[in-house]
């Protein structure tokens, strides 16, 4: 909750929700825990104000953001999701977009581009919705009885609000939209030509609307009757909570993954070194949609979650910059956490997460040290491509996100880049951006986006304590571990992870002739 005037943060709650990794490579989350989490905050944020004699009916306006390309499907008439959430990171695509690719002139993964701003991937919900339809048999029935609905966590979440079965609002915004590989992003429209390409019914796709108005009301619990009016996928709510208004200003992220996005204003630019084109913002039904160019990178503050719950070398995430500190450095230990495959500037689904350059000293420690390195190197990669896309080098790199707090990785950062690196004092700017797209909404209009009105935000500045030659060096070790990732995995591989002897057939004829021959010698002798 954040104060309307100051941009001061007045309270706030989190919890942690679970993921689920049924195979390898799947990542799913349940709705209804996401919702059930909603619920949670809201009441606890509000019981919070309350104890601070704060009046809750002081709040005015809702915003919502979400990971932007995660995918569910519910049906309408129950509630009910007919699936778990296929996140964003998750890889179970892969045959479903190499079979996609045969049918694009040249195996162009490019060829959506222009439409969409983004290339043929797993990452973005088109392919994550066509392997539900062609393997979830509730899902199919349930389209062919007009009962489906689709949406990112975002509809899921504004529908469930707003009234659900009993009349809910089936709506996404602009930045929402542009994800999904479905949505044209210059005619602001679900596009029926890809729709007929991925064959996905538009009947199910929820209606796409700007990211600050009024959608609804929220139906139950302390906030009922307060309007939720504000609506951006997690990455734009950053750039707008940043405050990066004018062509050129640019924020990166820090979360599970990791964002690059700067400005490019009313102009779509498309990227010729592996970023994204997308939608920054579209702030009212009247106003200009704007654009953004996007570095996207799977995985960061994932590698911490992986060290601490697969590894158990840290209690807790913040533990790692502890673990980190004590050592300085990684001693030549360079991980490139691949885990599901490599995303921009590669776009490389083969490659996997590999550990190299460990001898009998490297212990957890370097190990901890060279995962927040890999944060680092990955966001110069992604600078790299947009230094070369926008012909200006950033001078300094605004962030925000949790792992900001950490003080290691940011001095990291700045070492890396050989810039400096600036932290808003708040780093929850993607809760900012989401609160003054909905408070800025027609109807609302308790927050100005004027300029002029718009608060200075205080910041704490990492500057670089090496020599760009050292930086340079590591940087180019780190180039030749990406590499080594690469062409790891095909979709031919065994699925489920069976390495038993018998799936070699010669070995099992081998095998079963040699135990023929035995018992045949057995009976023989006998």
């Amino acid at each position: 909750v954040f104060n309307a005037k100051t941009a001061e943060l007045l309270s706030h709650h989190q919890v942690e929700i679970q993921q689920k990794f049924p195979k390898e490579g799947w990542v799913e989350q349940d709705p209804k825990e996401i919702l059930k989490s909603v619920h949670e905050c809201v009441e606890r944020t509000c019981e919070k104000l309350q104890q601070l004699n704060i009046d809750i009916t002081n709040i005015k306006a809702i915003g919502v953001s979400n990971q932007r390309e995660t995918t569910v499907v519910w049906d309408k008439t129950t509630g009910e999701p007919l699936y778990n959430a296929v996140v964003w990171l998750d890889l179970r695509t892969q045959s479903t977009v190499e079979r996609l690719l045969k049918r694009i002139p040249g195996n162009n993964k490019a060829f959506f581009k222009l439409r969409t701003g983004l290339p043929l991937s797993t990452y973005f919900s088109a392919v994550k919705l066509r392997w539900l339809l062609d393997n979830v048999e509730e899902i199919r029935q349930a389209v062919d009885d007009g009962r489906a609905m689709f949406g990112t966590i975002d509809s899921w979440l504004i529908w469930v609000c707003i009234c659900g079965k009993n009349g809910g609002v089936h709506c996404t915004d602009v930045t929402n939209a542009s994800r999904t590989m479905l949505f044209n992003i210059h005619s602001l429209e679900w596009d029926p030509e890809l729709c007929q390409f991925f064959d996905i019914p538009m009947e199910i796709l929820p209606k796409v609307r700007s990211s600050s108005e009024i959608y609804g009301l929220m139906k139950s619990g302390a906030l009922t009757g307060v309007p939720i009016s504000g609506c951006l996928g997690d990455q734009s709510a950053a750039l707008v909570g940043q405050m990066c208004f004018q062509d050129g200003q640019a924020k990166n992220t820090y979360g599970t993954g990791c964002f690059l996005l700067c400005n490019t204003g009313q102009k779509s630019v498309f990227s010729e070194h592996g970023l994204l084109t997308t939608i920054a913002y579209k702030l009212g039904r009247d106003k200009p949609v704007c654009y953004a160019l996007e570095g996207s990178v799977a995985i960061a503050g994932a590698v911490v979650r992986w060290l601490r719950d697969n590894l158990g070398i840290l209690k807790t995430s913040e533990e790692i910059e502890k673990l980190a500190a004590e050592v300085g450095t990684s001693y030549g230990c360079y991980f490139v956490p691949a885990f599901s495959g490599l995303y921009a500037p590669y776009w490389e689904p083969s490659a996997r997460g590999i550990i190299c350059g460990l001898t009998q000293f490297t212990n957890k420690n370097h190990i901890a040290f060279a995962a927040l390195e890999a944060v680092c190197f990955q966001t110069r990669e992604i600078l790299d491509a947009m230094n070369k896309d926008c012909g200006m080098p950033l001078s300094q790199l605004q962030v925000d996100g949790g792992m900001t707090n950490n003080k290691i990785l940011m001095q990291l950062q700045s070492d890396i880049l050989c810039i400096p690196v600036v932290k808003p004092s708040m780093p929850e700017t993607t809760a900012l951006g989401a609160a003054m797209a909905a408070g800025a909404a027609e109807g609302v209009g308790i927050w100005s986006l004027n300029p002029g009105d718009l608060t200075a935000v205080t910041c704490e500045r990492f500057e670089p304590q090496i020599n760009p030659e050292e930086s340079e060096l590591r940087y180019a070790r780190w180039k030749k571990a990406v590499m080594k990732s690469m062409d790891w995995e095909t979709s031919e591989a065994p699925s489920n992870g069976d390495t038993s002897i018998f799936c070699s057939l010669p070995l099992g004829f081998f095998i079963i002739s040699s135990m023929i021959m035995l018992i045949g010698a057995k009976y023989v002798s006998g």
